[in-house]
């Protein structure tokens, strides 16, 4: 599994989780990447910063593939379940929500560069958490 931060032809910043590099090139050329915020398929690889493994007992303590899927899916479900998807609405919402304009809850959804600094300035709390793909069922 390798992630790539992504960006569309309009600016959007996101990640990408694909088996491997030519698994995303693949699926770029079938237009199957898409930018969450706008679905733009004109999608292109930006720099992203790199972990460096420092001390030798690090390969020991990550658990495996498997493991770390199912803590993924884990809490995918959760965020799904408790959160409420605002989707494109996401810097809006959270605004609202910190200066009081409407009741406090916990929501989901996607967000620009731009609109993510904005809510830095404003000290609004935030994270991002990929979004697994879905698994498909033969029916």
């Amino acid at each position: 599994m390798i992630i790539f931060d992504l960006k569309c032809s309009n600016g959007h910043v996101f990640e990408g989780w694909f088996e491997d590099a030519k698994a995303f090139e693949k699926q770029c050329r079938e237009n199957l990447v898409t930018c969450p915020v706008c679905e733009d398929t004109d999608i292109s690889k930006i720099f992203s910063p790199f972990a460096i493994k420092s001390s030798p007992g690090f390969q020991d303590s990550v658990p495996p593939l498997k493991e770390m899927e199912q803590m993924g899916k884990k809490i995918a479900e959760f965020v799904e379940k408790h959160f409420d998807n605002v989707g494109c609405n996401f810097a809006s919402e959270a605004l609202k929500i910190h200066y009081g304009v409407i009741e406090p809850r916990n929501i989901r959804g996607v967000s620009t560069e731009q609109e993510e600094k904005t809510l830095k300035e404003e000290g609004i709390e935030f994270f991002k958490i990929p979004v697994l793909p879905s698994e498909k069922t033969d029916a």
